[in-house]
C-alpha cells in the first residue's frame, strides 16, 4: 500500500466535514487531507434547489439506505437516503435551515456536556452564517454560509396557511432562529441567488487552492489504523487500490450517522460482544457505538384544492419552458425554491412546556411513481400538510451486517416504540384537521386525499399514521457525546473515549434530539470541533 502524511485526516466531506476541511487549513500551519467515498457536487439537479427530487434516488449521489422492518410503522422497510457527494446530505437535502430550540443545548449542558449550553454554541452558529437579513444578536453575516428568505418566490397558496393561523389565534414568528422558535411563519433556507448553499459551496470550494489543503473524492476508508491504543492514520480504497494514510495530529470522523459507527466497528471500536461474533479483533470495546439512534418521522396529509398550486406549474410544459428561463436569466422563481415554503412550531397537547411538533406547509403534493422508484406530482391541484415531533423518545440502535466495508449496515430505527411518540404524532395529525377546518382553508380545500375522511376514530388516526409516516432523514445519536464510556462515545471535546488520536464531529454526536433540522446543527458542530482540535497541545 502507498503511505502517505498529514497533520490531519478527515472523513467524510459532508455538513461538519466541509468546515473542519476549512478551519483546519486557515492559519496555513497544518496539513489538512480530506477524503469523500461519493464524486463531484457539480451536478445541474444538485445546485439548482428544486432539484431535489432529483437526487433522491440516484445512486451516483446517495448511499440509498433502507433501514430494517419496524413494527413501529407496520413492518415496513423505510428508505434512506443520505448523501455520497461533496456536501454529504447538505448536498441532497431540502435546505430548510433550522437550529433547534435553546432548551435542546441547554438541555446537553445540564447533563454535565460543559461548553454546550445554546449561549455557549450561539457564535459558532453564527459565525458560519450569512443570513440575507443581516447580523443581529442570533444571525451573523459575512460567514460561508448563505441562509435567505424564500421572498417572492413564495407560492401565493401559502397565504391560505397564515389566514388560518390568524383565525386560529396561533402566534406568528418571522424567526424560527431568533429568540423564540413557537409560531408559524416562513422557512429560511440554504440557497444563495438561486443556487444551493451546500457545506461543499459554503465552505470547501473556496479553499480548495489552498496547499495545504488535499481534498481526495472516490476516496472510501474502510478501516482505521491502530498502534497501541491511538489511531495512526487510515486505510482508504481508490480506483481499486487501497492506500494507508497517517495523521500526525488526529483523525476526525465526520462520515455521518450511519457511516461513522459504522467504521468504528469495522477497526474493532465498539460492543465487544458483537465484535467478536463478527469475527473482528476489538480494539475498544466501547458499547455505546451504534446505539441511542434517533430520526424524526413525519406524517403528510394531501389535500385538493381550488386553486393553482406547483402541481400545475411544474407539470405543465409551457410553464416550465418559462420557468427554466426565467432560472437561466434571473436566478429566480419555482426553481430557485425548497418544497416547503412555510411550516410551525407549536404547543400541540395539554401538558407541554414548549413545541412539541412541527409542521411543513408545501404549496404541492407527491406520490409514488414507477414502483416507488421515484416521486411526481399528483395530477390535481394539491398542498401538503405534515406532522412531525420535535423530539422523539423511540430509540433504535445501527449493527453491522458483515465485515465487508461496501455492505450497508443494519439499521433499526425503532419508531413510535414509546407512548409518549405516539401520543405526540396523534396530536399533530389531529391539528392539521382543526387547521384543515378553519375558514380560511375549507373555503379552498377540495376534498382530503390521503388519509381522507374516513380515518376519524383515534385507533384509526393512529393505524393511519403507523402505515404512512415516513422519515424526515435526520438520523444521530449513534456515537453520542456523554460522560463516560459506559454512557456514549465521545467526551463534550468529541474525543473518543478511551481512544487517543480520533474524534467524531457529525450528527452522531447528538446527545440527544433537538427541535427541528439538524443540518445547521452538524455545521455549528464542524464549527466547534475544530476550534477545539486548534485549541489542543499536541
Amino acid at each position: 500500500m502507498t503511505a502517505e502524511t498529514f497533520d490531519f485526516v478527515v472523513v467524510g466531506a459532508g455538513s461538519a466535514g466541509c468546515v473542519l476541511a476549512n478551519r483546519l487549513s486557515e492559519n496555513g500551519r497544518h496539513s489538512v487531507l480530506l477524503l469523500e467515498a461519493g464524486g463531484s457536487d457539480r451536478r445541474p439537479w444538485i445546485q439548482i434547489p428544486i432539484g431535489y427530487a432529483k437526487t433522491f434516488f440516484n445512486a451516483a449521489v446517495n448511499w440509498k439506505y433502507t433501514a430494517e422492518a419496524d413494527p413501529g410503522i407496520a413492518g415496513r422497510s423505510l428508505y434512506w437516503p443520505r448523501g455520497k457527494v461533496l456536501g454529504g446530505s447538505s448536498s441532497i437535502n431540502a435546505m430548510v435551515y433550522i437550529r433547534g430550540q435553546r432548551e435542546d443545548y441547554d438541555g446537553w449542558a445540564a447533563s454535565g456536556l460543559e461548553g454546550w449550553s445554546y449561549d455557549d454554541v450561539l457564535p459558532y452558529f453564527r459565525k458560519s452564517e450569512n443570513n440575507s437579513r443581516g447580523a443581529d444578536a442570533f444571525h451573523g453575516a459575512g460567514g460561508a454560509l448563505s441562509v435567505s428568505d424564500i421572498g417572492s418566490d413564495c407560492h401565493p397558496v401559502i397565504e391560505h396557511f397564515f389566514d388560518a393561523a390568524r383565525e386560529m389565534e396561533l402566534p406568528l414568528n418571522n424567526d424560527f432562529n431568533g429568540a423564540v422558535q413557537e409560531g408559524v411563519g416562513r422557512y429560511q433556507f440554504n440557497i444563495h441567488e438561486g443556487v444551493r448553499s451546500s457545506a461543499s459551496n459554503a465552505f470547501l470550494r473556496p479553499v480548495l487552492g489552498r496547499r495545504n489543503l488535499t481534498m481526495m473524492t472516490g476516496a472510501h476508508v474502510t478501516t482505521l489504523s491502530m498502534s497501541e491504543g491511538r489511531v495512526a492514520g487510515v486505510v482508504y480504497r481508490r480506483g481499486g487500490t487501497l492506500r494507508q494514510v497517517t495523521a500526525r495530529r488526529e483523525v476526525v470522523l465526520a462520515a455521518g450517522a450511519i457511516n461513522t459507527p459504522q467504521l468504528l466497528m469495522l477497526s474493532g471500536i465498539g460492543p465487544q460482544a458483537a465484535l467478536r461474533d463478527a469475527g473482528i479483533t476489538v480494539s475498544a470495546d466501547l458499547p455505546q457505538v451504534g446505539q441511542n439512534l434517533r430520526d424524526h418521522l413525519y406524517c403528510p396529509y394531501v389535500f385538493q384544492v381550488r386553486p393553482k398550486t406547483m402541481n400545475d406549474s411544474l407539470t405543465s410544459l409551457p410553464w416550465l419552458m418559462r420557468a427554466g428561463l426565467r432560472y437561466a436569466m434571473l436566478r429566480r422563481g419555482a426553481m430557485a425554491t425548497s418544497v416547503n415554503h412555510a411550516g410551525a412550531f407549536l404547543k400541540t397537547r395539554p401538558g407541554v412546556e414548549r413545541p412539541n411538533m412541527q409542521f411543513y406547509f408545501m404549496p404541492m403534493s407527491l406520490e409514488p411513481k414507477k414502483g416507488g422508484a421515484t416521486v411526481g406530482f399528483h395530477d390535481f391541484s394539491g398542498i401538503t400538510i405534515s406532522a412531525s415531533p420535535c423530539r422523539p423518545t423511540s430509540t433504535g440502535h445501527l449493527a453491522l451486517r458483515n465485515r465487508d466495508p461496501d455492505a450497508a449496515p443494519v439499521i433499526t430505527p425503532n419508531y413510535l416504540a414509546t407512548d409518549e411518540d405516539v401520543e405526540d404524532m396523534l396530536s399533530g395529525v389531529r391539528f392539521i384537521r382543526e387547521l384543515a377546518s378553519s375558514d380560511a382553508l375549507s373555503t379552498i380545500i377540495e376534498r382530503e386525499v390521503e388519509p381522507g375522511m374516513s380515518v376519524r376514530e383515534e385507533a384509526d388516526l393512529i393505524a393511519d399514521f403507523r402505515t404512512r409516516s415516513d422519515t424526515t432523514f435526520h438520523p444521530l445519536g449513534t456515537c453520542r457525546m456523554g460522560l463516560t464510556r459506559e454512557d456514549s462515545v465521545v467526551d463534550h471535546k468529541l474525543k473518543v473515549h478511551g481512544v487517543e488520536g480520533l474524534r467524531i464531529a457529525d450528527a452522531s454526536v447528538f446527545p440527544d434530539m433537538i427541535s427541528g433540522n439538524i443540518n445547521a446543527t452538524c455545521i455549528m458542530i464542524g464549527e466547534k470541533a475544530a476550534t477545539e482540535i486548534l485549541a489542543s497541545p499536541n
